[in-house]
């Protein structure tokens, strides 16, 4: 199936930066939509941002203007940009992926979850 690795989360100050980068690797045919969630404790997990293949993007609202999806179709790889960091951005935050896969008879829809990275923001 498809694995997807996660890494660039860490400790930060409130309104500091982090960027987060996730890769997709396997017996990939397509990438569909490329995502990241998060779940904060006692919380449930929730959609942080989005984007298609042609690139057209989606936001929590909570996160509009302060964070930035992008990926790289030629790599399968989707980035999350985070400035202006708050406290309650704290959270494990999880890439998410759907696509197709080349299976041993026909090409096979697939959808993966990467083993999350852990976000803190101190104030």
């Amino acid at each position: 199936q498809v694995q997807l690795v996660e890494s660039g989360g860490g400790l930060v100050q409130a309104g500091g930066s982090l960027r987060l980068s996730c890769a997709a690797s396997g017996r990939i045919f397509r990438v569909n939509v490329m995502g990241w969630y998060r779940q904060a404790p006692g919380k449930q997990r929730e959609l942080v941002a989005a984007i298609t293949t042609g690139g057209i993007t989606n936001y929590a609202d909570p996160v509009k203007g302060r964070f930035t999806i992008s990926r790289d179709n030629a790599k399968d790889t989707v980035y999350l940009q985070m400035n202006s960091l708050k406290p309650e951005d704290t959270a494990v935050y999880y890439c998410n992926a759907d696509g197709v896969v080349l299976g041993d008879v026909i090409p096979t829809p697939f959808q993966s979850w990467g083993q999350g990275t852990q976000v803190t923001v101190s104030s």
